[in-house]
């Protein structure tokens, strides 16, 4: 169901939404948050896709804010309401013209769910300086932002770390998931003393610049950049005393784990879509202090900063397998 509104109210919009639910067959709203999405026209196309797909694992209320032409005298707000298209959600998205694209936000606040969290998102490559600042981001439990669509990735990246808050988080460490469970469940096994490391992708890949600082504070040895064709991460190498544990990926695709002493091993590890990075944010709200750790780390070794490496854990070693004693047998007479 598709309603278009022009030259609305928030009133009117609310009134629709309740009345498209009736008409539904669904008088109760059964969202568990509201996802602010702040864009332009030329790039919410994606992103509401993205949120759709998203919202059939988190049913929620998906309010697109597009500036349109804020120079104007008059303002203006048009409003197109989505209703059970593809998914459970509902999906808003304001048109703002005139000086109402400066306040956004006194639109978004009566359209909120009541009672659920907020979560907004800024999918293109302005983001704001300070996202916890901005009237938007304000409003959220969680705000995401994505360096790797902006023209200067790495300073973008930088900035958003210098200005962190809790409950900030990026996209390009949200693709990592996968490198990282992989890294860390190839570590976990019994493995030699790791002396260095190395991560090729291509040049201005921010993912990398974080899986090196994270894998720097992680294990406490120096991780070098090395520069890859891509797609994305090619490589991850770990230089130990037995030979190198590598990770390569030079398809996107699939990746070959090699240890010293074992055969190597495929694994699935894709270069995943937009809704799936969207749909593993919603799942958190609580603040990512390990991204946090990371991204900061990125910003003063880009600044120029030395950042000392904290000392190297120790390797873990299998235990040794217990002898078993005969137990003592007491003759009873």
């Amino acid at each position: 169901m598709n309603i278009d509104l022009t030259d609305t109210t928030t009133r009117r919009i609310q009134d629709a939404l309740t009345q498209a639910r009736h008409l539904m067959g669904g008088p109760a709203v059964g969202m568990v948050l509201t996802l602010i999405i702040v864009t332009d026209e030329s790039a919410q196309y994606d992103a509401v896709r993205a949120a759709t797909e998203a919202s059939r694992e988190h049913p929620c209320r998906v309010l697109t804010v597009i500036s349109r032409d804020a120079r104007g005298s008059s303002s203006r707000l048009d409003a197109e309401i989505r209703m059970g298209e593809t998914g459970p959600g509902e999906t808003v998205l304001l048109r703002m013209y005139g000086p109402l694209a400066e306040h956004a936000d006194s639109v978004v606040v009566p359209l909120l769910m009541p009672d659920t969290p907020v979560v907004t998102w800024w999918p293109g490559g302005k983001v704001p300086k300070v996202p916890n600042e901005d009237p938007l981001g304000a409003l959220a439990q969680r705000r995401v932002t994505d360096a790797y669509a902006a023209r200067d990735r790495l300073g973008t990246l930088s900035k958003l770390a210098e200005a962190y808050r809790p409950g900030d988080t990026d996209f390009t460490w949200t693709r990592l998931t996968s490198w990282r469970s992989l890294l860390a469940a190839a570590l976990d096994q019994d493995h030699d003393e790791i002396m260095r490391g190395e991560v090729s992708a291509e040049p201005d890949s921010p993912s990398a610049e974080l899986l090196a600082a994270w894998l720097e504070t992680r294990l406490g040895v120096p991780v070098q950049r090395a520069v890859s064709d891509g797609p994305g991460i090619t490589g991850v190498t770990l230089t130990t005393k037995e030979g190198d544990l590598v990770v390569s990926r030079p398809d996107g695709r699939v990746a070959t784990l090699s240890r010293p002493g074992q055969p190597d091993r495929q694994v699935a590890l894709l270069r995943r879509p937009m809704p799936e990075l969207l749909a593993e944010e919603l799942r958190r709200l609580d603040p990512d202090e390990i991204y946090q750790e990371a991204a900061q780390r990125f910003a003063k070794s880009l600044a120029g900063e030395d950042v000392p490496l904290k000392p190297a854990p120790a390797p873990k070693k299998q235990p040794a397998p217990r002898k078993k004693t005969p137990s003592k047998q007491t003759d009873k007479k």
